[in-house]
């Protein structure tokens, strides 16, 4: 792509206000100064692109290529990418968070079964409505292993709370839910041959639920189809109604994740005046003294929004003593001019601290750099070890359970008829 600068090649066209003056009026008519309109004139249109073709060709940067300045995003132009400085208040971003999009991904198998199936249904995922740039990883996965996933998002695409960091539509009056998704999720996974699924969700505060069921629908639909695969739930705080938490956390799920998004001083200027630091505290040491640690909970912090050193940490702190297993750490990137600006760029050796501090508060997992996001690689291995080892754990527990109390029930029922018996022999001695 273009630096951002001014082609000394179009300087040279005239600008309105030049040919609107007499002097350049003047210019024009001798052909001095201001060259002729390139649309109108095919042989200064010919020597434009000549010499533009010449300037690609002796540029030594490496950077400045045509297929770079045609290959543009939809919806940009090339004045808009390459020409201009940055504006006032806006800082480039650091080498770290550039990175090239990898060549090739579009052609692997698993990738292109993800992403025909998703667009064949009309079912959203957070991948690419949020354009992440993790998509290769996670999509792609290792054929042979099944480290491929995908994060699909359920409910619609309208939430009904305003997030100042989030781009996902708000509407205080979205559509009504689509009673025909669970099987349509559940198909789509289906398809994919992914063996580790992300589901999450928009808020939806106009249900009375706020949408709990529907989501207790698509778990028990997507394991009926899938009963193999490792399910993780992205979800809301339900108005932070403890129940409504339960009913989600009793459903066939793997890991039952909330995110905590920021550290409590600048949540209120951060998330949607509905959410608050301490309700999402309060729902995964639910979660965790509900289903006794047998669920799995995950979270995840943005850094980047004005928190301090001391604040993060104490936030780990807090989130660890809710009984959370997983945590990542990523770098908040703006997503539209309207959302709350980067404060700073945190610097890849920051989240490797922030990683380090973390497993040795005694989480068991966490993802920490500039690009990771909530669901980032949600299904490598050892996320997916902790979940099946949680889940025998949690069988084996059920297994001594249930043999204690059949244990218990015969030694008293033998204890009783013992007792019963020495009573009759008695009885029959006095008679």
């Amino acid at each position: 792509m273009f630096h951002r600068h001014l082609c000394k090649l179009c300087s040279k066209t005239p600008s309105a206000a030049t040919l609107a003056s007499p002097l350049g009026k003047l210019q024009e008519e001798r052909g001095e100064g201001v060259a002729k309109d390139p649309k109108k004139d095919k042989q200064h249109r010919q020597i434009f692109l000549q010499k533009f073709r010449e300037r690609l060709d002796s540029d030594t940067t490496g950077k400045n290529t045509l297929a770079g300045f045609i290959d543009l995003p939809e919806g940009i132009s090339p004045t808009m990418a390459a020409v201009g400085p940055l504006k006032r208040g806006e800082e480039p971003l650091p080498p770290w968070l550039k990175m090239k999009v990898a060549k090739g991904v579009s052609r692997l198998p698993r990738f292109n079964r993800i992403r025909n199936s998703m667009r064949e249904k009309r079912l959203a995922t957070v991948c690419e409505e949020a354009k992440c740039p993790n998509i290769g990883e996670c999509w792609g996965g290792d054929e042979e292993e099944g480290t491929a996933t995908a994060t699909i998002m359920v409910m619609g695409s309208h939430c009904t709370r305003g997030c100042r960091f989030c781009s996902v539509l708000t509407s205080r009056t979205p559509p009504p839910l689509d009673p025909d998704e669970p099987q349509k999720v559940a198909n789509a996974v289906a398809e994919m041959g992914v063996d580790y699924i992300v589901m999450t969700m928009v808020d939806r505060d106009d249900l009375t639920d706020g949408g709990a069921a529907h989501v207790v629908r698509c778990v028990n639909t997507i394991k009926e189809k899938n009963p193999l695969l490792l399910l993780e739930a992205l979800v809301g705080d339900f108005h932070g109604d403890l129940k409504l938490v339960e009913t989600v956390a009793l459903s066939p799920l793997s890991v039952y994740a909330h995110n905590i998004e920021c550290v409590e001083r600048i949540t209120p200027n951060v998330r949607d005046r509905r959410a608050s630091y301490r309700q999402s505290l309060k729902v995964l040491e639910h979660v965790n003294s509900f289903t006794k640690g047998a669920m799995l909970t995950k979270s995840s912090i943005m850094l980047g929004l004005g928190e301090k050193e001391e604040e993060v940490r104490q936030t780990l702190r807090d989130l660890r003593t809710a009984g959370v297993s997983a945590v990542t750490l990523g770098q908040y990137l703006q997503p539209a001019r309207t959302r709350l600006k980067v404060s700073r760029y945190a610097h890849p050796k920051e989240f490797q601290m922030w990683e380090e501090e973390a497993m040795a508060m005694g989480f068991l997992y966490c993802a920490s750099g500039p690009l990771v996001r909530s669901s980032y690689r949600a299904g490598e291995y050892y996320i997916k070890s902790l979940v099946k080892q949680r889940g025998a754990a949690a069988t084996k527990s059920n297994t001594t359970t249930t043999t204690t109390t059949t244990t218990t029930t015969t030694t008293t029922n033998t204890a009783s008829l013992a007792a019963a018996t020495v009573t009759d022999s008695a009885t029959l001695q006095g008679e």
